[in-house]
Parts: C-alpha cells; sequence; structure tokens
C-alpha cells in the first residue's frame, strides 16, 4: 500500500489480508473530514492491490467507533443546505464504498459502534463482536433521521424490517449478546479476541480462489436487492459459467479431489 494515512493504521503483514484500524482512540474512533477521505483512499487502493484477498477494519482500544465527531457535528447546523448535502454525500460514499469493494470486508468490532460507526459496520460483508460490543442509531439522539450512510438499507436487510425500524427510531443500544440472536453479527468473542476471530475468517476466505470470492460478493450483493427469484438464479447461472472459465476453478477442483491445498495463480476468466 502506497498512500499515506492520517488516522488509521493499515497493515498488510498477513499475506493477503489487509487490517485497517481506526487510529484516534482518544476520541473513541470519531470520524473526523479526513478519516472518511482516508477510507475512501484505502478502498481505491485495496482495488487496485493484486495480493489483497479480505479487508479487515477494527477500532484503536475500548471503542469501535463513536460516529461523526462531535466537533464536526457542532458545525451542522450552521452549514448551508448545500454545504450540508455535499459533505453527507461524501461521508456516506466513503462508508458504503465498502459493500462494493471486489474483496470481502470484515469487521471486527471491539467496542461501541455508534451513529456512523454503526453504519461502518453495517457495511461490512461480515461482523463479528466482541463481548463490549454494542450498537445505536445515534443520529437519531441528536435530532438528525435515523438513516445515515446508508443504515437505513443495509440494517432491515440484515435483521429484518421490524427489528430494524424499532432499533433505529428509539436510538437504543443493542448489545453483542443482542447483536448475536438477531442476525446482526455472525459471532461474539471475548474482548481482545476479535481481531484474532476476524482473521480466521479472513485466513478461510484466503483459502478459496481470488475470482470465486469475487463472484460471490457480487451475486450476494446484487441478489440481495433482486426482483424475482428468476433474475437471481439467471445472475447465478452466468456468474457459475464465467468462474468456470479460469485456471483456478480448474486448479481448485483437481487439489479437492486430490486431498491438498489448492495453489492458485490468480488468472482470471479464459475466452
Amino acid at each position: 500500500m502506497t498512500a499515506s494515512y492520517v488516522d488509521i493504521a493499515v497493515d498488510c503483514s498477513v499475506p493477503g489480508v489487509l487490517v485497517a484500524t481506526l487510529n484516534r482512540p482518544d476520541r473513541r474512533n470519531a470520524l473526523t473530514d479526513e478519516m472518511f477521505d482516508d477510507l475512501a483512499r484505502l478502498q481505491s487502493e485495496v482495488e487496485a492491490a493484486s495480493d489483497v484477498r479480505a479487508v479487515i477494519i477494527t477500532g484503536e482500544g475500548r471503542g469501535f467507533c463513536a460516529g461523526l465527531d462531535l466537533d464536526i457535528a457542532a458545525t451542522l447546523p450552521g452549514l448551508s443546505v448545500e454545504e450540508f448535502l455535499l459533505a453527507q454525500e461524501r461521508w456516506s460514499a466513503a462508508l458504503v464504498g465498502f459493500s462494493a469493494l471486489s474483496v470481502p470486508v470484515i469487521c471486527a468490532i471491539n467496542g461501541p459502534a455508534a451513529g456512523a460507526g454503526f453504519a461502518l459496520a453495517l457495511a461490512c460483508d461480515i461482523r463479528v463482536a466482541s463481548v463490549s460490543a454494542k450498537f445505536n442509531a445515534a443520529f437519531v439522539r441528536v435530532g438528525l433521521s435515523a438513516g445515515d450512510c446508508g443504515a437505513s438499507w443495509f440494517l432491515p436487510r440484515i435483521v429484518g424490517l421490524g427489528r430494524a425500524t424499532e432499533i433505529m427510531l428509539t436510538g437504543r443500544f443493542v448489545d453483542s449478546a443482542e447483536a448475536l440472536a438477531i442476525g446482526l453479527v455472525s459471532d461474539v468473542v471475548a474482548d481482545g479476541a476479535v481481531l484474532d476471530r476476524a482473521l480466521a475468517t479472513a485466513a478461510a476466505i484466503s483459502a478459496n480462489s481470488p475470482f470465486s470470492m469475487r463472484m460471490s460478493k457480487q451475486v450476494i450483493v446484487a441478489n440481495s436487492a433482486a426482483s424475482s427469484l428468476g433474475a437471481a438464479v439467471a445472475l447465478e447461472n452466468r456468474t457459475q459459467v464465467l468462474a468456470s472459465r479460469t485456471e483456478d476453478m480448474r486448479e481448485a477442483l483437481t487439489a479437492f479431489r486430490e486431498k491438498r491445498a489448492p495453489e492458485f495463480s490468480g488468472r482470471g476468466a479464459r475466452a
């Protein structure tokens, strides 16, 4: 990775895995303008890096992300409608962009995730949480809409419309036990173990071929909003045929039959 980041620490020491840590622990990793820009820049770098197979997002210290920094929030009433809209569009694009990355994104939630921090977690493909993690749609508690940075799209699709509506309209906290029970997170582990759990998930993902993971994520995201079962299956059918044209598919099948680990080349589809 070549970009320089202000308040995000990037670690690529585990082959194939990029760990991005929100790094403002004194402010519970609250998001600043610079951090939103860093997140958008990170996505561009990941897409340009052929060796990144999975991304993990976590927070430094006791919190995952407290949302928009309160110093910035205090300036919002003084902005013109146009100024606020332009800022809001940039902020939301920086978070929602993780859902569109070609590689899977795992959120290792090490503490409270509030407001835009909650939205960031929702935009990731997989969420694992520590026992001390908790979630809330804080926007509604400060006089703003409960829908922010994609939350009103992601949350109902993850936990169901009725439950999402109650969580968003009350602004209450959802603790880690409830988050696991309603499917908001896939796993809850002891405090201090969440990054290891995310790395284990990333390793399991990286054991599959890069092209198949890219196609799988595209199908899952696209078919979450498919107009019909027929449309969803049609996309699956075409994706399967496309994936079968890769050298990695042949290697994966051969390795499976020979009961050995595959050696992927990362080469895409053949004509």
